[in-house]
């Protein structure tokens, strides 16, 4: 078992500390939080290790996972370098560019392993149906949550359209061409809805709506390529798959056959991919435990996170 520390025990981190609790991969040592009045509080209501000293929790340790705000992403990842500790941060995994290209040198530099916690790609919806979505050529993405002050001190596109746009990254196997944006900010001092139009070298073209003032959730996306349109909700964690294929010379009465204007018949085919629940954010937790211990390569790289945050950043500006 790994030996495993927390640092930033909020709303997340509590999550987190819960869940490394009862994995069967780590061993809770403790957490800090700058907050030593809240650390005490968790300690007594948990029974977590609380430790007030950071250095003193980081000598005891083999992994950090860092659930902070943004804003010490940073500095917390520099120190696990540092100390040669292996660490997971949460997304965004910095709040520029050049920090987290920098964390991203140092890690290679010194052998250090690093996840970020892009949880949608472990979301049981999303891995069903990812082998079914074959070069999209038109990716249409809603992601619409209900307001919460929470996270409103970031952009919506720090905040909720970078898990769509690690996703997308993950998906289209080709560089950005062009991005076209705009958004407003309607209860908060930064954007609270952006609408993004990502095109692609290789043609494709991403469409995606991110909004935290909405009366209702939504968290969609529709992948279309060619026979076959993938639609895959997040939310409700289900996927459906419509293929065409050359219609049968002689169809069943149940078979769902189409023309077109050249007069060619297609069939339509429905599958709905076998969808397992799971505990996203146990699932990635214990992906980066077994990385670790099998010296593989993590499932979201820093990699990764940067590509997410340096296109999300390009967003931001154009919207500001």
């Amino acid at each position: 078992m790994l030996k495993a520390g927390l640092v930033g025990a909020g709303h997340l981190g509590k999550i987190h500390l819960r869940l490394l609790k009862q994995s069967e991969k780590y061993e809770l040592i403790g957490f800090h939080d700058a907050d030593r009045e809240n650390g005490k509080k968790i300690e007594a209501e948990f029974g977590y290790r609380y430790f007030e000293d950071f250095t003193e929790l980081l000598n005891e340790i083999d992994m950090l996972d860092i659930v902070t705000p943004t804003l010490y992403h940073y500095d917390y990842a520099l120190m696990a370098i540092e100390n040669r500790k292996h660490f997971f941060i949460e997304k965004p995994v910095t709040q520029t560019l050049q920090q987290a290209e920098e964390i991203m040198h140092k890690c290679r530099e010194f052998g250090i392993k690093a996840q970020v916690g892009h949880v949608e790609r472990y979301n049981p919806a999303f891995i069903g149906s990812k082998a079914f979505i074959q070069n999209p050529m038109f990716i249409e993405i809603h992601r619409l949550a209900e307001f919460n002050p929470r996270g409103t001190d970031v952009s919506v596109v720090l905040d909720l359209m970078i898990h769509d746009l690690d996703i997308l990254l993950s998906i289209v196997k080709s560089k950005v061409k062009s991005i076209h944006a705009s958004g407003v900010a309607v209860v908060s001092k930064s954007p609270d809805i952006c609408n993004a139009r990502i095109e692609f070298e290789n043609g494709c073209v991403a469409n995606l709506t991110t909004s935290r003032i909405s009366m209702k959730a939504m968290r969609k996306s529709r992948f279309f390529q060619k026979d076959a349109y993938i639609s895959v909700d997040f939310l409700e964690k289900k996927a459906e798959v419509i293929k065409m294929k050359e219609a049968p010379e002689n169809p069943t009465d149940f078979d769902m056959i189409i023309e077109n204007a050249e007069g060619e018949r297609n069939q339509i085919i429905f599958e709905y991919p076998s969808i397992q629940p799971n505990n996203a954010i146990l699932d990635e937790l214990e992906s980066f435990a077994d990385a670790i211990a099998q010296n593989k390569n993590v499932e979201v790289s820093l990699e990764d996170g940067t590509e997410a945050l340096k296109v999300a950043l390009e967003i931001v500006k154009m919207i500001s």
